[in-house]
């Protein structure tokens, strides 16, 4: 993809300082979308609990997230994901601006199925989405009300 298109997805984010699209690959066979998302090298962060802001990354895991589908294709974010060494709090994860720690599913995402999930059976919602539906309902839960709902670990 050209740098135009890594420019508009980055805006379609809403992705903000330190985070930037680095790569957008569309497999049209796969019907997906994955969009690599990075930091630049002596990015800093905040700690997820107190704030405390010029923490360093002390380490990163790489997560993916389903993502919004992009018209007819699935759509995957992947990014590495830094923690921290508060001087309070120890070693945190950073707060992501799109999606929960330990969720396999964006806030978009989820917003999206916690809405499709009151309206109808989680299976159909599953269906709909593309998603087991062991995944959108979550562990335990066999309300329509949402509770529980997206279990999708990364």
């Amino acid at each position: 993809m050209q740098a135009q298109d890594v420019a508009l997805f980055q805006a379609a984010l809403g992705l903000t300082e330190p985070w930037q699209v680095i790569s957008v690959e569309f497999d049209p066979a796969t019907k997906r979308l994955d969009l690599r998302i990075d930091f630049p090298r002596g990015a800093t962060f905040c700690c997820p609990e107190c704030d405390l802001a010029g923490l360093k990354a002390r380490d990163t895991e790489e997560k993916t997230w389903r993502h919004l589908d992009f018209f007819q294709h699935q759509a995957f974010l992947t990014a590495r994901v830094p923690r921290v060494d508060c001087p309070l709090h120890k070693v945190r994860q950073v707060a992501l601006p799109w999606a929960r720690e330990r969720s396999g599913f964006t806030l978009l995402f989820e917003a999206l199925v916690m809405a499709m999930v009151s309206e109808m059976p989680v299976k159909a919602v599953a269906e709909l989405v593309g998603e087991y539906d062991k995944r959108v309902r979550g562990r335990g839960s066999r309300s329509r009300d949402g509770a529980g709902v997206l279990a999708g670990l990364s």
